[in-house]
């Protein structure tokens, strides 16, 4: 299952699971449909089947991972892709109830979905005859200041500890969870920091490094991203970072990387 899968790292990613392995059936979750409707027509129904709603919707989300129980019995493997980068703004701008709200909204998408996706998600992902990997795509805010980000790198130091929670708590031999940062990718959440939420909510130094990354092309292509989240969740999550949080291009990744 692949949430967020209608575009950017998310559309990426699908293309590459299916074309790395023939035999997967890939499930995608997104609000909007056209990208989605794509990628059907691309792969066929037969390889990939689509649902339109918001991940926040815990009754559409159970009844999905009930489709999949009885079609399937098994679930081998997540990729947690869907969040939202809004609000951005100073901690000292956010003091009025509106604010709390726009962080709460963050939170609900970007971290208490994914816990109750995962714990939906568990049995299925135990029945699997390999290890059940869920891949978390996390983010260099989760473990460094971002001016404005505070909300977004919040709610991904949370998924960061997440992973922890799971490598504890679950068998290796059965689940592995993993988080990524994909890097400075050139998605739509882009072209949003450039043009609308950096310059409402960000210092121009703070937003100046982004708007380099563009004009020298310097943004990554999704599809490098896309081939190390692939291959954690065809090929497995190694033991040894079970748990962890790395960077898309961590040497410790090592053949992952593509």
């Amino acid at each position: 299952m692949i949430t967020g899968a209608s575009r950017g790292i998310g559309l990426q990613l699908v293309k590459t699971v299916i074309e790395e392995d023939d035999e997967c059936i890939v499930y995608g979750v997104a609000r909007t449909e056209a990208g989605l409707q794509s990628l059907q027509r691309e792969y066929g129904a037969d390889k990939f089947v689509y649902r339109v709603f918001d991940i926040t919707d815990r009754s559409r989300m159970e009844a999905l991972v009930e489709e999949i129980r009885q079609k399937h019995g098994k679930l081998d493997g997540i990729v947690a892709n869907a969040g939202m980068l809004e609000p951005v703004k100073s901690i000292s701008q956010s003091n009025s109830e509106h604010d709390i709200k726009q962080w709460e909204r963050l939170f609900d998408v970007n971290f208490f979905s994914i816990v109750s996706l995962v714990a939906l998600c568990l049995p299925l992902l135990k029945s699997s005859p390999f290890v059940g990997n869920i891949v978390f795509v996390s983010s260099g805010a989760s473990v460094k200041p971002y001016n404005g980000w505070s909300a977004y790198g919040c709610s991904k130091a949370a998924l960061n500890h997440f992973a922890m929670d799971i490598a504890s708590e679950e068998p290796s031999d059965k689940v592995r969870a993993v988080c990524i940062a994909p890097g400075v990718v050139d998605t739509q959440m882009q072209k949003d920091i450039r043009e609308t939420l950096g310059p409402q909510g960000m210092t121009p130094k703070a937003l100046e490094r982004f708007t380099q990354l563009y004009k020298t092309s310097s943004l990554l292509d999704p599809k490098v991203p896309a081939a190390v989240l692939a291959q954690l969740v065809l090929k497995g999550i190694p033991d040894s970072l079970n748990g962890q949080y790395l960077r898309y291009n961590d040497e410790r990744l090592g053949p992952v990387q593509g």
